[in-house]
């Protein structure tokens, strides 16, 4: 089901990003379901882990075996498939583990994992994900989401919308927001070209987008698809799971890796160096960037074939 969201999304922005022809987009239907033949559906549910987690790396422990007075930092974590951490293969694999437990060493102190994120999830789902996360507030809350926005039929600027009222509801409740943004669908190399260029032409447009709304509305952006894109592309064997899609545990620990820091700012306990500036695109998805012509190209070669 994950699949066929993420490939129609591309023949969906294919439509949107100048038309195609019949023929074109007939090519890139029978390319699609190709690919989804190829990855096929998810073979089980992501793994949880959810619980307090100790500086030491042990986690997760009762509360109970917590020191009297010692009160964990309460950190949620929402989204789809990639907040969930479907494809890890061992618990403390999963994205909210990695974060958390480093949150926990830079705190000196324990930190207690939520996670909310449903497989499949669109941003217009995401609001059921909030409110349950106010009823009982976080110090902290994490939002990977964007690969299923195809299914909700709506403009990328919407789903940004969509995504920055979330933000705004949080923020207003005092609760600092960390959001991943869209990753690179032009890194799943089962999805063939040129399918796979215009779902990385959507993919990052969306994610642009996101995070102009994460930041307008008091959160903090992280664009995954911009720094996690050359590790994806040049090591898809070690950072994809054995579906081919969604990330593995190498992939996973990436994505903590580079979230953990801004997690750490948004509760004032980063004590590393100072972080670079987040690139606003990278060059490998610059490499790319002429995706426009490639789909103008195919509708100039299938029609002159035509008979």
């Amino acid at each position: 089901m994950i699949v066929t969201k993420a490939l129609r999304l591309a023949l969906m922005a294919a439509g949107t990003a100048g038309g195609l022809s019949g023929a074109a987009y007939g090519l890139l239907n029978g390319q699609a379901g190709h690919a989804r033949k190829v990855i096929g559906p998810p073979i089980a549910e992501p793994l949880r882990a959810d619980g307090v987690h100790l500086p030491s790396g042990v986690g997760p422990v009762p509360r109970r075996e917590l020191p009297e007075g010692v009160e964990p930092l309460e950190l949620a974590v929402l989204g789809d498939s990639s907040a969930a951490g479907l494809g890890a293969n061992f618990p403390g694999e999963l994205p909210g583990v990695g974060v958390a437990r480093g949150l926990a060493e830079e705190l000196g102190g324990p930190v207690a994992l939520t996670t909310h994120a449903i497989v499949g999830a669109t941003t217009q789902e995401l609001s059921g994900q909030v409110d349950a996360v106010l009823r009982r507030p976080p110090a902290v809350v994490l939002v990977i989401i964007g690969a299923n926005d195809v299914t909700s039929k709506l403009p990328v600027s919407r789903c940004a919308e969509l995504l920055g009222e979330q933000v705004r509801r949080l923020v207003d409740e005092g609760i600092p927001v960390v959001v991943g943004t869209c990753p690179d669908l032009g890194a799943i190399r089962p999805i063939p070209q040129p399918l796979r260029s215009v779902a990385s032409r959507w993919s990052l447009a969306l994610a642009r987008a996101q995070r102009r709304a994460v930041e307008t509305n008091g959160g903090y952006a992280v664009p995954l698809a911009d720094l996690l894109s050359p590790e994806f592309l040049a090591r898809p064997a070690e950072f994809f799971s054995p579906d081919r899609f969604h990330p593995s545990g190498a992939g996973y620990e990436a994505a903590a890796e580079i979230l953990l820091p801004v997690v750490c700012i948004a509760v004032g306990a980063w004590q590393g160096g100072p972080l670079p500036p987040a690139p606003t695109r990278s060059e490998t998805a610059e490499a790319r960037r002429p995706t426009s012509r490639v789909v103008a190209h195919l509708n100039r070669r299938l029609h002159l074939h035509r008979p």
